[in-house]
């Protein structure tokens, strides 16, 4: 056979590649390690939320969050709606705005390590440095006046300011291994008798990267605690759905709400269970607060999982000092069964 001069072969390369038969080279799939599993953790938030069009728009939920796995995020909070966008930094920083409304608003932005670099409350414009190339920008949208109110909230959001992450590629992990991983973290946290949650808000804050790896896997995308800004979480023990748990504690007194939610032991909200805030809750005689789990009806502010072993999750918006600087939550520490 002849060989092929170089203006044929260029010309036969040219035509497999334009043909489409020359396919472009998959990127290696990533392993997950102990040292990277909260930038996985975090890129599968990104497809999540990237698949229901944030790249590309501002996704605002009409509703709660939906039960189960078909929440986009583990552990996502009963109290507010979300809208997300992912964005791209422009030198090295995220523009957003908060609008004037009549409820809660805040505006957290995430790292693609999942750390929650900023969380702001108040109305105004902001234009804040983000560690990574990419940010996920995190509404919620308070339902103190009504779900209703939530969404008109959202809707004044100015989606303008947003430079929407067009060109985001999702991350060549292999999810299932992902998922083990987060399975594996999120037992190890149901197995402690509480569980605090510190969120530190850049790469060079975590001081315990197992104790920071629990936290993605457990709870993902929650914020910082600051005073009377940001929030602290922290989550109960697993409990089981057959006994009759209460816990009575003093009004913590958070700038903007108290809250507790039940979930399943993969840490996601139950069909049919519902949350209970400082919005709507009932208050004892003395000023007190009783919460009741599968107590029935008749019982304080019951919480009924429907046969469902739970562990449940404290969270203190705008925290007090005080619950801040204290080692005990105050709902968790006071649970005893009946």
């Amino acid at each position: 056979m002849k060989n092929l001069n170089l203006t044929t072969l260029a010309l036969i390369t040219s035509t497999l590649i334009s043909g489409g038969t020359i396919a472009a080279q998959a990127p290696e799939t990533i392993s997950v390690t102990n040292e990277n599993f909260t930038h996985a953790e975090t890129a599968r938030n990104y497809r999540n939320w990237g698949s229901k069009g944030a790249t590309q728009e501002f996704f605002k939920m009409s509703d709660l969050p939906p039960r189960g796995k078909a929440a986009p995020t583990v552990q996502m909070n009963d109290d507010t709606l979300y809208g997300v966008a992912i964005v791209k930094t422009v030198d090295g920083k995220a523009s957003f705005s908060i609008p004037e409304t009549k409820n809660y608003m805040a505006v957290q932005v995430v790292t693609e390590r999942g750390h929650g670099q900023h969380y702001v409350v108040e109305d105004g414009q902001y234009n804040l440095p983000v560690e990574s190339e990419f940010a996920l920008l995190i509404y919620r949208s308070g339902t103190e006046n009504g779900i209703d109110a939530a969404k008109v909230a959202l809707d004044k959001v100015d989606s303008t300011d947003f430079n929407f992450a067009v060109d985001y590629q999702v991350q060549p992990y292999d999810y299932a291994e992902v998922e083990a991983w987060v399975k594996k973290f999120t037992q190890e946290v149901n197995s402690m008798d509480k569980f605090t949650y510190t969120f530190p808000r850049t790469s060079d804050k975590v001081t315990d990267l197992h104790q920071w790896n629990l936290e993605n896997a457990a709870g993902w995308g929650g914020a910082s605690p600051e005073a009377n800004v940001g929030n602290k979480y922290s989550n109960s023990p697993q409990m089981d759905a057959s006994v009759c748990y209460s816990t009575t504690f003093e009004d913590p007194e958070n700038t903007f709400f108290t809250s507790i939610t039940a979930y399943d032991k993969d840490k996601y909200l139950m069909e049919g269970v519902r949350n209970i805030n400082s919005h709507s809750w009932d208050k004892n005689e003395d000023g007190t607060i009783t919460i009741s789990f599968n107590c029935g009806d008749s019982a304080s502010n019951n919480i009924d999982t429907n046969g469902t072993d739970f562990t449940f999750t404290t969270r203190h918006y705008g925290v007090n000092p005080k619950i801040m600087a204290s080692n005990e939550d105050p709902i968790i520490s006071a649970i005893k069964s009946q």
